[in-house]
């Protein structure tokens, strides 16, 4: 079987048993009650993440996986030396691809344009397993390129692509997962990836700590980097998800999510706003 088709029956496989898994998970030892809109924001996140997934097919034709087999043989793949032993392609591969995840995440929150795109995901003003697939199409797609682009140059083992996408579906249900960890397996599996816990900090509303703990399945990149932080300053318990101006009943729609990023961002309203009563008042007080 192809390489390619090895990939459209893992695919499913995987990410129904990770979303029964960590559904089980949510309600077996749920962390906070979510809203009484569980059911709507379930079905419109499985919308959208069907359309991200269609528009992409539609403007790329193959997957990434596809493009590693393609470009296996390549000469000018950074990766396809005769005296890198496999082992050591498969993990760097693997690794970089992450990395190129880390940068990328935090371009989208550093970059005006892309914010405008990747807020749709921090506009759920609950953070579930479903908040995994709460992506804009376009998301979809810029990422998808820029993935493409790197498995171009690097040509990393089309396993290495396989695995890394694997992972990145189960990661994705795990970080978002309504849930905690036991105290030490929270301390050891955070070592290894990024947990709940962790990844709850960037869905805080305080856009300093919406811009902490980017990483998407390994926890090192933040160290590293320095976006690392490990509670919010309301601490878990009184923390707010969402954005500020979007925290309604109609941040779980489909047609909210789809239009959001061509809508005046509510913060930005907000700060608008701010602005114009402070010069009023210092106009009124004469300073």
């Amino acid at each position: 079987m192809s390489w390619t088709g090895i990939q459209a029956n893992l695919y499913w496989i995987l990410f129904s048993a990770g979303l029964v898994a960590v559904a089980l998970w949510e309600v077996w030892r749920p962390w906070r009650t979510v809203s009484e809109q569980l059911t709507r924001r379930w079905r419109n996140h499985a919308l959208l993440v069907a359309i991200a997934a269609g528009a992409s097919v539609l403007v790329y034709r193959a997957s990434a996986v596809a493009l590693a087999v393609a470009v296996a043989n390549s000469k000018l793949g950074l990766f396809n030396k005769p005296w890198l032993p496999l082992a050591i392609r498969w993990l760097l591969g693997f690794v970089l691809l992450d990395l190129l995840r880390y940068g990328l995440h935090r371009a989208f929150h550093s970059v005006p344009l892309l914010w405008r795109v990747h807020q749709v995901h921090h506009s759920d003003p609950d953070v579930d397993l479903s908040t995994g697939l709460r992506n804009h199409p376009l998301e979809a797609i810029a990422a998808q390129a820029v993935f493409c682009l790197a498995i171009a140059v690097l040509a990393p083992p089309p396993s290495a692509v396989l695995a890394m996408e694997f992972v990145a579906i189960l990661q994705a249900f795990f970080s978002h997962a309504n849930a905690n960890l036991p105290v030490w397996m929270e301390r050891l599996v955070g070592m290894i990836v990024v947990t709940p816990r962790m990844h709850r900090v960037h869905h805080s509303e305080e856009m300093r700590e919406q811009n902490a703990n980017l990483g998407e399945v390994f926890p090192w990149w933040d160290r590293m980097f320095g976006t690392y932080l490990e509670r919010p300053a309301a601490g878990f318990e009184d923390m707010r998800f969402g954005l500020e101006g979007s925290q309604n009943p109609a941040s779980a729609g489909l047609l909210f999510m789809l239009s959001q990023p061509f809508r005046p961002s509510p913060q930005s309203s907000n700060e608008l706003e701010h602005s114009e009563s402070a010069g009023l008042t210092q106009a009124v007080s004469g300073d």
